[in-house]
């Protein structure tokens, strides 16, 4: 009777394991746990040292790290490789710190937005949907197919490549492109 009870705990404890690490989503080889903020997570992304680096160049650590919520649209290590040569170097210079806020800000809206959020903003707004910067700026969201992507001001286009990263102040999507305000 002991060896059954303990044979039904360790089942019991096999079936629940997977639902909990469904929910950590894997973002640059390493697993994104919902019970970290932003920045606890963002720093073990291997896809987001560049983003990382910038995000304490800017000061915003501490930002990312309060309550929130936040929704961060958050680019690769290869969507700022995508900008002019130099680009990265020159805006992490601590003269460069106001342009580097506005542009990191700019990938921030304020509240939880998850892509199921997103998309009935889509579809409210009759295919389109404009959300509203923490720097103050507009990005617009759409969707093609399956597929979520933003414009930014200057007409960029950068598309959703994870969605849903649940952080504890907020949630992270993963976007491919830098977004630049005006």
């Amino acid at each position: 009777m002991k060896k059954l009870i303990i044979a039904a705990f360790a089942v019991a404890a096999l079936a629940v394991t997977p639902k909990a690490n469904a929910q950590n989503k894997m973002v640059g080889g390493a697993a994104m746990y919902p019970t970290k903020n932003i920045i606890e997570n963002a720093v073990n992304s291997k896809d987001h040292t560049t983003l990382v680096a910038a995000v304490k160049a800017a000061g915003l650590v501490e930002t990312l790290s309060s309550a929130g919520p936040f929704t961060v649209f958050a680019p690769t290590n290869e969507a700022f490789n995508k900008l002019p040569a130099g680009t990265v170097d020159n805006l992490v210079k601590p003269a460069n710190k106001a342009t580097l806020t506005k542009i990191l800000t700019y990938h921030v809206v304020a509240g939880k937005l998850s892509a199921a959020d997103l998309v009935a903003k889509i579809k409210a707004g009759h295919g389109k949907a404009e959300l509203s910067t923490v720097s103050g700026g507009t990005l617009t969201v759409m969707a093609k197919g399956k597929k979520l992507y933003l414009v930014d001001e200057k007409g960029g286009k950068s598309w959703i490549t994870i969605a849903d990263v649940n952080q504890s102040n907020g949630v992270i999507h993963v976007v491919n492109t830098v977004l630049m305000p005006k």
